[in-house]
C-alpha cells in the first residue's frame, strides 16, 4: 500500500498526459503493457533508414554549435502514437549533454517517441569507436521503479544496421541490454561527466559486444512495451554521448 501511494502522483500525471515523460514499465513487472515489439520503424528491417525531415521539427541543426562527443544531427525522427512531449524543442534537445533528474526524478529534458516510435542520431564530425569497456551511453528519464525501454542499434554507413539485444519482456531480470533502465545523473550543473559511465548514469554499450570497431549512427526505437497516455508514451530520449571517439 505505501508503494502504491508512492507512485499515485505519478499516474496521475501520466494519466492527464502531462509529459512527465516515464509513465511506463515498471521495473517490478506490474506495469506497462510488456507488449513485444516486431523491429519496425525507420531502419528496423536492418536495410535503411528514412528521411525525417520533412515532419517539419527541423532536422538536420547547425551543426557548428555541437559539442565534441554528442551527435552532430537528427537524421530521422518517426514519432509513434501518443508522443509530441518534447518535439517543440527538436533537434536541439536530443543533441546536447543530459540533465538527468537522479534516481528518484525523471528530468524533462526530452523527447518522447511514442509507440514504436524511432530516432535517428548522426555523429559526423567524429566517429564512435570501441575502446576498452563502454563506448556510448544512452540516457533517458527512468525515475523510481517506473521506466519505458528502447533498442539501440548502431551502424557506420546509416545503412547496415547492427542492434544490441534487448530483453523487452524480462522484468524480472531488469530488461537486460535495453535503453532507459538506468537513471541518469549526469546534468551540465553538477560536473557529473555524461562520457563517464561510472559517474553520468544512464545505459553504457560496447561495440565490442556486436564485434564492431567503429560506428557513426545510433538508432533507438521504443519496444512497445511501455505506458502509452497522453503525449509523453514510450520511451523519451535525453541524450546520447561517445565515451570514446576521435
Amino acid at each position: 500500500m505505501a508503494r502504491f501511494r508512492s507512485i499515485l502522483p505519478l499516474l496521475f500525471a501520466c494519466l492527464l498526459g502531462l509529459g512527465v515523460g516515464a509513465c511506463g514499465a515498471d521495473a517490478a513487472g506490474d506495469a506497462g503493457s510488456q507488449v513485444a515489439s516486431d523491429g519496425g520503424g525507420i531502419g528496423g528491417d536492418g536495410n535503411s533508414v528514412a528521411d525525417g525531415s520533412s515532419d517539419g521539427i527541423g532536422l538536420g541543426a547547425d551543426v557548428s554549435a555541437t559539442a565534441a562527443g554528442f551527435p552532430d544531427r537528427v537524421v530521422a525522427f518517426e514519432p509513434g502514437a501518443n508522443a509530441g512531449f518534447g518535439a517543440a524543442g527538436m533537434p536541439g534537445v536530443v543533441l546536447g549533454p543530459p540533465k538527468g533528474g537522479g534516481a528518484g526524478a525523471g528530468g524533462l529534458h526530452v523527447v518522447s517517441l511514442g509507440k514504436g516510435g524511432v530516432i535517428v542520431l548522426a555523429f559526423d564530425d567524429e566517429e564512435i569507436y570501441d575502446g576498452p569497456g563502454a563506448d556510448l551511453v544512452v540516457f533517458e528519464n527512468p525515475f523510481s521503479t517506473w521506466l519505458e525501454t528502447g533498442r539501440v542499434s548502431v551502424s557506420a554507413d546509416g545503412t547496415s544496421w547492427h542492434p544490441f539485444p534487448c530483453a523487452a519482456d524480462d522484468a524480472a531480470g531488469g530488461y537486460p541490454g535495453c535503453a532507459g533502465v538506468q537513471p541518469v545523473f549526469s546534468h551540465p550543473d553538477n560536473g557529473l561527466s555524461p562520457h563517464d559511465p561510472a559517474v553520468a548514469g544512464g545505459d553504457a554499450y560496447d561495440l565490442a559486444d556486436l564485434g564492431l570497431s567503429a560506428v557513426r549512427f545510433v538508432r533507438i526505437e521504443d519496444t512497445g512495451a511501455n505506458s502509452y497516455v497522453g503525449n509523453s508514451g514510450g520511451f523519451d530520449l535525453d541524450a546520447v554521448a561517445a565515451v570514446h571517439w576521435r
